[in-house]
Parts: structure tokens; C-alpha cells; sequence
């Protein structure tokens, strides 16, 4: 048993505001900065802990003469559909790799989380080029075995998922560490689970979902709204695969905010307004969803 003295007490307690402080300090000059027009900002030098009353105006001008609206949406449907690919695919796979008895297993177990030390950022060109023709393969397939001079399809095939959701969200969601995450809770299982469904005449398909799903529904509510929000924060890849500003998501739209002009000022009380207008449904969801998104994360719990 811990012994709890007033001295740890309020020392925990300053390490705790310290932190927060730490934490909020970047919101609240973000949020100040919004109240500022470009004209006070200039003349006050820079950032500063000045109160403006143009956050309102700031806001307006945002949500009418920029596109961050429509790319707000963007970045919910990208978002989205990372977050149901990453949790489904590793749901299934998953599930195969603990529930079916193969001494295979652990090889593709450990060849799934190579995945996590390969990130998207070193195998942009390779995924670019796949994305901007995912008939890529099927070309090498006919061209090797003859089958496009046979079939008259030739072995030129272009089929382009550029500046689409799917082409944006997919190689974003191609990593495995939510695998690493849903076999160590099945893991905790009771083993017998499996065999007391057969038993009751449940096969493998309706073991998962009926059973299965029902007891995953805490740790896949916390990574779906984990993949949700790092989906939400993806910057390269949606820069690289969506051209036009109706296919970017939010956060690349925000980068288009920043003035190009030389010899002048960035607006940086507009880029601060967009900043907090994009973030959120970010902070609102993690808000709302803290308590789920703990409770998922704790392996230990059923």
C-alpha cells in the first residue's frame, strides 16, 4: 500500500498544473491571436496577450471566403473511412490470427507490424504511382502471361484514385497497429469462449459476430476514434494525392491560408481562426469520447 502524505499530495498537484498549463498555453495564443485583426496584429509586433474583439468577423470570413467549409468535409469523410478501414481489416485479421490454430500465425503476425515501422512518409513516390494507376498490377499480369494481346486489352490499363476519398484514405489506413492492440484483448479472453459457441452450434462467422463484436465493441469504439483523429491530422500524403482544393482535406486547406505575397506579414490572426476551426471537432469528439477512448486502450478490462 502506498502511503499518501501531504507533501506528494501538492507536489502531484503543481506537476498536474504545470502540465495543463503546458498543454493549454498553445490553445489560449491561438484563441487571442483569432481576436486580432491583420492590422492590430502588425502594429502590436507579433503575438501577443492582447484581447481583440475580430474573432466573430475572423470566423465570418472563414466560413465565407475560403473553401476550409467544404474541405472540413473532406477531412470528416477521409477521416471516417481511415478509421473504419484500419478497424475492420485488423478486426478480421485479427481474429483469424488468434481464433485459428496455424504455425503460420506468428510469421504473419510479425510481418503485419513491419507495416508500423514502415510509415506512409518513406513510400510516398511508390504509393503515389499505385494509387495514380491501381491497374498497375493487373498490367504486369497481362503483360507477363500474354493475356493482353490475346484479349485485346493490351497491358496499358489506367484506372486513377487521385483527388478521390478512397485514393486519399486508403494508404493512409494500410497499417497494422491496431492488430497489435485487438490480439492482446482477445488474448485475455477465456479461452474456452470459442468452444462453448461451437458448442451452442455457432460457427466461426456468427462466433464473430454475434459474440465476438458484442465484447469488442469498447477497445473498437477507442481505436476507431483514435484512427479518426490521426486521419484527421494527416498532412503529406493528402497534400500529395488530392490537386485540387474540392478533394484536399482541412489541414492542407489550412496551409493555403498563409499569404504567398513577399514582403509581407502572414495573416496570422486568419491562419489562428482557421487553426481553431479545424481543430474542432478533433478536441470535441476527444472530449466527449475521453472516458471510452481510456477504457478501450485498457487491455486489462472486459
Amino acid at each position: 500500500m502506498i502511503e499518501r502524505t501531504r507533501s506528494i499530495d501538492i507536489a502531484a498537484r503543481i506537476i498536474l498544473i504545470v502540465g495543463v498549463a503546458f498543454i493549454l498555453a498553445p490553445l489560449v495564443i491561438a484563441f487571442l491571436t483569432a481576436t486580432l485583426s491583420y492590422e492590430q496584429f502588425v502594429r502590436n509586433g507579433g503575438i501577443t496577450l492582447q484581447v481583440g474583439t475580430h474573432f466573430l468577423d475572423n470566423l465570418a470570413y472563414i466560413w465565407t471566403e475560403t473553401a476550409l467549409p467544404a474541405q472540413l468535409w473532406n477531412s470528416i469523410v477521409i477521416s471516417t473511412l481511415v478509421a473504419a478501414i484500419k478497424c475492420a481489416f485488423a478486426f478480421t485479421a485479427t481474429f483469424a490470427l488468434v481464433f485459428f490454430d496455424n504455425r503460420l500465425n506468428r510469421i504473419v503476425f510479425g510481418l503485419t507490424l513491419v507495416t508500423v515501422m514502415l510509415p506512409l512518409e518513406l513510400v510516398v513516390i511508390t504509393t503515389y504511382q499505385i494509387v495514380a494507376n491501381i491497374a498497375m498490377p493487373l498490367n504486369w499480369i497481362l503483360a507477363l502471361t500474354g493475356l493482353g494481346e490475346i484479349t485485346g486489352l493490351g497491358s496499358d490499363l489506367r484506372l486513377s484514385l487521385l483527388d478521390t476519398y478512397v485514393g486519399v484514405a486508403a494508404p493512409i489506413a494500410c497499417a497494422s497497429t491496431s492488430v497489435f492492440i485487438y490480439r492482446q484483448f482477445f488474448l485475455s479472453l477465456p479461452r474456452d469462449l470459442p468452444k462453448a459457441a461451437a458448442m451452442d452450434g455457432a460457427g466461426p462467422w456468427r462466433f464473430m459476430w454475434d459474440i465476438l463484436l458484442p465484447l469488442s465493441w469498447t477497445p473498437l469504439v477507442a481505436t476507431f476514434m483514435f484512427w479518426f483523429i490521426g486521419g484527421w491530422t494527416q498532412y503529406l500524403w493528402p497534400l500529395v494525392a488530392a490537386s485540387t482544393p474540392d478533394a484536399q482535406p482541412a489541414v492542407v486547406g489550412l496551409a493555403r491560408l498563409a499569404t504567398t505575397e513577399q514582403d509581407r506579414i502572414p495573416e496570422v490572426p486568419m491562419l489562428m481562426t482557421g487553426a481553431l476551426f479545424v481543430s474542432f471537432i478533433p478536441v470535441l469528439l476527444i472530449a466527449v469520447m475521453q472516458r471510452q477512448i481510456v477504457r478501450g486502450l485498457n487491455l486489462s478490462e472486459k
